[in-house]
């Protein structure tokens, strides 16, 4: 008998080297270690070359068992019989024969294809492995064993990488042209999940279709890759017959949740699908089991994201739940209770983001951001439903304003308030919300325009809230128009409206922080620095940071005026890594222009002019730099002249240079690193520098003023 009756491989393998180790590290350790995955995802492959790698740690070889054809339950035992390649004649048991035959050999027994006959196997290896101790079994299949010492490999998908070494080097046998493009070759591989067998498949289609009509025919996936290949198991054919075996392999309930998955966009928890997914055919209590056995199955996969663990579903394996979900006919009703439970969890992260809780509600809803983007969708498809649209377009203001969104929370506005809805109240909420981002974007006619609207449409019905809001934005608007007194006046007075309404939350206080730097613009350091640190003060009790943050470059601003360069770094410090960890761009890179002032007033020109160039490439993504505003300009202008007139041109212009080319990442490691020694990089040194002030205007943050220069003008940005 040979000592292998594995397959040659008929082509390269290609990628998993990290899996291949793990996979060779768990069969050192165990003897019983089960490979499991979605179908189409590698398993055999990768099972058959592990155990090739390890034959000559067996003495008595390895032998594989394909039990995919199988189907009589009572035929498992015959079938090992059989791919051991034994004869037997006698009135024993097969499982006695296969006992007394391995009871004193060392052999690795691989067993594919198990799925469908789990409980067989499970109890005849269980059994195998109690009585033949050299006896190691390496199972292949779409859920695991559940025996005792079990070893279970989750098999994930191809990464990126791998993926695209794949699918060019499977496009080349079948005589495809080269493919040049990788981006396009990225996103075929990621539309189809990184799965191998779909990736072979669509490598079949590359001699006729280029990678871009594939990618334009992804819709309907099962039928362009059906294209099945000769020889092939019949599961792995087409890439409908591979998740079409799972489903099979499923009970009804299983089969019924899959459907129900499909209509969650990205990650979601368990929470969400007891909401979504339960009914009286399966009961909320009875989710989590069921849930769990599409788990084992790999039809749904965990994984780990900065709101917490979460669980996904495939994009091939919920095309395939789509399908039966329509021929349920219960889309439309599921697609219904998606975005109900996406409505309300967009209210709490609204309410909680007035809280300790701020930063995990930043997190939960970039996680959610797909399912939001879905139910956002879903509520514009209708005209009946638009005002559903207005209310969780305007809702999600906190995260659009305050989690770096602006483009994309514009273009739902947009969207959302093109059409009349009946609840006005929605609708006045998203229009206040569309002028505040589109202020923030350095777009004043949209900003009027919208927040006009709003405060006429308020006094009208009588919704003094909203007309607060849209008073409140007006003055934000005028500040960032240098208007100091209009924005004072309009600022204050939405304030008084609040106190009045009994409103407390981000935006109040951001108000406060708006006013402060309407009278700091006017002179009145004094009463910018108490607003700021009242402000600061109630984000201390109430745990909120994103708020906070502005409070703190004002209060920044205010310590730069006075010469104290460390408290003022400090200060911004504190306010960048927070507007980092939020993703707020505007209030990251206003407190990276300050900080550059501040390091000019330190003198290292050098690191200045860096912190300069690298707060370009920020702009460019927030929109109209500086707003336009010749106060917001005045740290920069202030910055550039010092650093400038310190370094020369072209000293300057190198270290500019060098700052364009950081990353968002590098220039915050950057700007929060130890301070060096002006010294030792170019800087100008120590100097204690006159502080001049304006007449009629705020103190100006000065470091170095040459003779005969004019002062510029200094300041914070909106929230």
């Amino acid at each position: 008998m040979r000592r292998s009756n594995l397959p040659a491989e008929l082509n390269r393998f290609v990628g998993r080297a990290a899996e291949q180790d793990q996979l060779a590290r768990l069969l050192d350790e165990f003897r019983l270690v089960t490979v499991v995955g979605v179908g189409g995802v590698g398993k055999t492959r990768l099972a058959l070359r592990a155990a090739a790698a390890a034959q000559k740690r067996y003495s008595d070889g390895v032998r594989l068992a394909e039990l995919a054809p199988l189907r009589d339950p009572e035929l498992v035992a015959h079938a090992l019989v059989e791919a051991l390649g034994l004869t037997d004649h006698t009135l024993r048991g097969p499982q006695e024969v296969l006992v007394e035959h391995l009871a004193e050999r060392r052999l690795l027994l691989v067993v594919d294809g198990f799925e469908h006959l789990v409980e067989e196997c499970a109890g005849l290896l269980r059994e195998l492995l109690r009585g033949c101790p050299g006896l190691t079994v390496l199972a292949v299949g779409r859920r695991p064993l559940r025996v005792d010492g079990e070893a279970v490999l989750t098999l994930a998908p191809m990464d990126d990488g791998d993926a695209m070494a794949l699918l060019a080097e499977r496009a080349a046998e079948s005589g495809a042209a080269p493919v040049d493009d990788d981006g396009a070759l990225r996103e075929l591989c990621r539309r189809l999940d990184g799965i191998p067998l779909a990736l072979e498949l669509a490598a079949g289609r590359l001699p006729l279709l280029t990678v871009g009509q594939v990618l334009q025919r992804l819709d309907d996936r099962f039928r362009l890759l059906g294209g099945g290949r000769r020889g092939a198991l019949p599961r792995h054919q087409t890439l409908r017959t591979a998740i079409g075996w799972s489903h099979e392999l499923c009970t009804p309930r299983e089969r019924l949740l899959w459907a129900r998955l499909s209509v969650f966009a990205g990650p979601f928890d368990l929470e969400a699908v007891e909401y979504v997914c339960g009914g009286p055919d399966l009961p909320a209590d009875e989710v989590l089991d069921v849930l769990g056995e599409l788990l084992a199955q790999s039809l749904v996969a965990r994984e780990d994201t900065a709101a917490g663990p979460r669980l996904r579903m495939l994009d091939t394996v919920a095309a395939y739940g789509a399908e039966w979900l329509a021929a349920l006919g219960d889309t439309e009703r599921m697609r219904r209770r998606h975005r109900d439970w996406y409505m309300g969890l967009a209210t709490w992260c609204e309410l909680e983001w007035f809280s300790p809780r701020q930063a995990e509600v930043a997190a939960c809803a970039d996680v959610a951001l797909p399912n939001l983007r879905a139910a956002l969708e879903l509520s514009l498809e209708s005209a009946e439903d638009a005002s559903l649209a207005q209310h969780l377009a305007g809702t999600l203001w906190f995260y659009w304003a305050g989690c770096g969104r602006l483009s994309e929370g514009r273009h739902w506005l947009d969207r959302a308030l093109g059409t009349e809805a009946e609840h006005e109240d929605a609708r006045l909420k998203a229009l206040w919300v569309l002028g505040y981002v589109a202020i923030l974007q350095g777009d004043p006619t949209a900003a009027v325009a919208a927040l006009h609207e709003c405060g006429e449409r308020a006094r009208a019905t009588g919704n003094a809230v909203a007309q607060a809001y849209a008073t409140h934005r007006m003055g934000c608007l005028a500040l960032l128009s240098d208007d100091m007194p209009r924005a004072e006046e309009l600022i204050g007075r939405a304030l008084d409206s609040y106190r009045e309404l009994g409103e407390l939350n981000s935006n109040v206080l951001m108000g406060q922080v708006e006013l402060a730097m309407a009278r700091a613009f006017q002179g009145d350091l004094e009463g910018a620095v108490a607003l700021c640190a009242e402000v600061r003060e109630i984000c201390e009790e109430r745990g909120e940071r994103w708020t906070r943050a502005y409070a703190l470059y004002v209060l920044a601003y205010a310590e730069l005026t006075g010469g104290a360069y460390a408290a003022a770094r400090e200060l911004l410090a504190e306010c960048i890594t927070i507007n980092h960890a939020f993703h707020d761009l505007v209030g990251l890179v206003l407190a990276v222009e300050l900080l550059a002032l501040v390091t000019a007033g330190e003198g290292d020109a050098v690191e200045a002019a860096v912190l300069q160039g690298a707060a370009v490439p920020v702009w460019d993504t927030v929109g109209l730099p500086l707003f336009g505003s010749g106060y917001f300009n005045g740290p920069r202008e202030l910055c550039e002249r010092q650093a400038g007139e310190a370094l020369g041109s072209e000293g300057y212009a190198a270290a500019y240079r060098e700052g364009l080319g950081l990353t968002l990442d590098a220039l915050v490691d950057r700007a929060l690193a130890e301070r060096r020694d002006p010294a030792m990089t170019g800087g100008v040194g120590g100097a204690q520098w006159p502080r001049p002030f304006r007449s009629g205007r705020a103190p100006v943050p000065e470091t170095r003023k040459p003779a005969g220069s004019p002062t510029g003008k200094g300041g914070e940005a909106a929230g």
